[in-house]
């Protein structure tokens, strides 16, 4: 046996940078927790069935505790009531979180403009990708879900994201 080749892997350097290995691993692993309300809620269910199959992006790990999730799926429509709900499952994600915003409901209040609806959940809690449509394709959550993906690379480990973000429900 050749003593010398076992010593060099003893020896071995590896170089890179932390944020590079560390964005490597939550982009191949995310942990969504899915807020969902309404149609576009559907809509998630076929992204995470065989079909579209949202395993192949790291993502299929639902989580139904915010404390063990870092991607917030809001999947439809949010009612004033339900605006401090979702603000409270936000606050109990660990940092790094990140949110996408599934449907015209979501996002913009879609064709529910009265007094009871949240315009936007944006309002209450920032966004990091908007999915357009009512309801959208499993293939446009499936963008927004490697959306979230290109923007883990270019971030900094631990940084805390978000912090200037004051929405309505905030102290001030």
């Amino acid at each position: 046996m050749d003593l010398s080749n076992a010593n060099m892997l003893d020896e071995a350097i590896v170089t890179t940078k932390i944020d590079a290995v560390v964005n490597w691993g939550r982009e191949a692993s995310l942990w969504p927790f899915v807020f969902g309300t309404a149609c576009c809620a559907i809509e998630f269910m076929a992204t995470a069935a065989s079909r579209y199959d949202i395993s192949r992006f790291g993502a299929e790990v639902l989580r139904f505790s915010p404390r063990h999730a870092d991607l917030l799926i809001v999947a439809g429509t949010v009612s004033y009531k339900q605006a401090p709900i979702l603000k409270q499952v936000y606050d109990q994600m660990p940092e790094p979180k990140w949110v996408i915003a599934v449907g015209a409901c979501a996002s913009t209040g879609g064709f529910y403009d009265n007094y009871t609806t949240l315009q936007g959940i944006d309002e209450i809690i920032p966004v990091d990708v908007y999915v357009a449509g009512c309801p959208p394709r499993p293939e446009a959550i499936l963008d927004a879900v490697m959306d979230i993906q290109k923007q883990l690379k270019r971030e900094e480990s631990f940084s805390v994201k978000h912090q200037e973000f004051k929405g309505k429900l905030d102290d001030v």
